[in-house]
Order: structure tokens, then sequence, then C-alpha cells
């Protein structure tokens, strides 16, 4: 993003735009908001199964993964430092149907800061995302993240960090009449717990920006903020009112999707990943710098085939298309997980 200049963005920003105007609602209401503790091992489930996951041949798969690179003597033993999982966020750990969920609070902000723009009323991409004219929005592209940049930038980082928990505390999803945060994908948060009780180390590598991931990530998966990594927004050091502050600037850092997550990768975590899980051809060069690597590995791919408890889609979807990295993984022989078939269950049960 880039203010009182050519806007610069990403082709998964760009994507996330062209989505937009195929939501016809996205609506939101007030309630108190409690972030989806993770599956946590103790003395009495020491998290050695997989309750979520039914007995097919990808639970299977990744059981015999850990047992192999933990098992000390073993020719495929993996020392701890180097048991390194990273995991997509968006369709891989929570939802991301009908519309990336962060695109849906970047496009509230902009709503929310319409009162101090007036002069916001005379803009067409303004005036359609207000009337939830999608088709009209289609041609107003250019506009939109010009509106969007400016939401979204100017406010110090710690502003904004409490924006995005508002936020989260409140909006809902569209179709389940949730949280966000209630929806991510049970199975994966007892994933997460049985890496880490089979000492690993777990990542997030998103093409969602750390910004907003690292305000509820930690509480959500039990991944702390410096093992989020993501695009990430210019910020600015500045003295406001006598103290010092960083500020968010309307132009894009780095781009964390497609062949940027290996980059990022190598740049925040410093070794290559034994395991990596996605579900779009946005996280294909992930699991192919993963694949590539000496020694075990595992590569898996979630497939979004279970129209009744989520979402159905694959190769022609806006948002999360899973293509050319789908076709890989029947190449390569990586794992491609079924959410209808290899899943007990995909959300967590609601909160009462």
């Amino acid at each position: 993003m880039q203010l009182c200049h050519q806007p610069v963005w990403s082709s998964r920003a760009l994507l996330m735009m062209r989505a937009a105007w195929i939501v016809l609602s996205l609506a939101g209401c007030v309630a108190p908001h409690n972030c989806v503790a993770p599956a946590q091992p103790t003395a009495s489930n020491p998290a050695a199964t997989l309750p979520s996951w039914r007995d097919t041949s990808a639970k299977q798969a990744i059981e015999s993964f850990v047992a192999d690179v933990t098992r000390e003597g073993s020719s495929s033993f993996v020392p701890p430092a180097e048991r390194i999982a990273v995991f997509d966020n968006d369709g891989t750990l929570w939802s991301e149907q009908p519309l990336y969920f962060q695109f849906v609070f970047m496009l509230d902000q902009v709503k929310a800061a319409a009162p101090q723009h007036p002069e916001w009323k005379d803009n067409p991409a303004f005036k359609a995302l207000i009337a939830k004219d999608y088709g009209a929005l289609a041609n107003q592209q250019k506009a939109l993240q010009q509106l969007v940049a400016v939401a979204n930038s100017g406010m110090t980082v710690d502003d904004y960090d409490k924006t995005i928990s508002a936020w989260l505390a409140s909006a809902r999803h569209p179709k389940f009449g949730r949280l966000y945060t209630d929806l991510v994908y049970q199975p994966q948060l007892e994933l997460l717990a049985y890496l880490r009780a089979n000492g690993f180390k777990t990542f997030i590598v998103s093409g969602g920006t750390i910004e907003f991931m690292r305000v509820w990530a930690e509480k959500a998966y039990g991944i702390p903020p410096e093992q989020v990594v993501g695009s990430s927004q210019v910020v600015q050091y500045e003295v406001r009112n006598g103290k010092p502050v960083l500020v968010r600037e309307p132009k894009l850092d780095f781009v964390d999707d497609g062949a940027g997550k290996p980059v990022g990768i190598y740049r925040n975590i410093g070794h290559k990943p034994i395991f990596a899980f996605g579900n779009s051809d946005g996280d294909l060069q992930m699991l192919q710098y993963t694949a590539a690597g000496p020694g075990r590995h595992l590569a898996l791919l979630l497939h979004h085939d279970d129209a009744v408890r989520e979402f159905a889609y694959d190769r022609a979807s806006k948002v999360g298309k899973l293509d050319k990295a789908w076709d890989e993984a029947v190449t390569e022989g990586w794992t491609v997980v079924s959410m209808k078939n290899d899943w007990q269950t995909v959300f967590p049960a609601p909160r009462q």
C-alpha cells in the first residue's frame, strides 16, 4: 500500500480485492470475545493422539513421520532444534471463505474511517462499498486500494493492535454467525499441540500480515508472536507527544506469499522446515522448499471438500485456489488431507 503515490500491492492483495465483489453480505454484530485456546498436552492427555482426525492414511502419515524423526537411534532421527514445522494460516489453520478474514477487517476499517474523510462521499469505490455493489466495485480497484491504504495507516502499531482486538471481539462470519477466531480448525489445534509435545517448534508462515496475526495467534494457536512469519507493512519511528512510537506507513515492506514464503522462512526462522502444511497455490513454494530438504520431511495440503461443515472449493476458487499445488502433490507424493474424509470435526464446539 502506498499513500500519495501509486499503491504497491502484492498479487495476494489484488486477489483479495478481486474476491471482494463476490461477497454478497459481510454482517457484523457485538458479542463477548474469547479466543479459542489451543489443545495443550497434560498429564492425563499427553497429546499422543489426534482425536479429531479419523484413522486414515493422512493421520497415519503424520504419526509415522513424527515417530521416525523423534526416535533416537533411527536413521531418520532429527534433533529437537531442527524439528521445525510451518503452517499457512488462511485456509490451513482457520477458515478463509468467502473472503480472507483480514481483508474483511480492512474493509471495515474503511467504513469506520469514513466520518474523518467527508471527501469520500463522492468516491465511486466508497459509494460502491457502502452500497455493497460489488459489481461496480470491480471497476474501482485502484480507488479501493487507496481507501484501504488510508484507513489502515497513520496510527501507531499499539493503536492498530487494539483496533484488531476490538474487531475480533465483535465481527462475525456471514455464514456461521460465529466470531472469526471461533473458526479455527480443531484438528489443527490438536496437531499443533501434538507436534510441540514431540519436540517440534511450530511457526505460522502466511501471506497475511504479521501485524494482524500476532495480535491473536498465541491465544488461538499457542504460537507466540516471534514465531509468526508473514507479510509486513512499513513502520516508522516517531516521537508523538513526547513519547517514542512506531507508526504504520501505507506501504508494504515484504510479501510473504508464493515464492516469498521460503524467503520469509530463511530470514525469520533460519532452519529449513521438515514439516509444512498449506492449502493453496500460495503455499506451493513453501512445500517445495520443505520437500527438497535432506532427510525425512512431510508436506501436506488441506483440500476443502466439505460444503456441509465448511466450504468446498479448489481449482476454480478466487480465494484459496488449489490447482498447481494439488497437481504437484499428486506427482511428488505429498499428503493431501480431505476435510470431509480425514477430519471427525472441523471447528471447536461453540462456547456456551
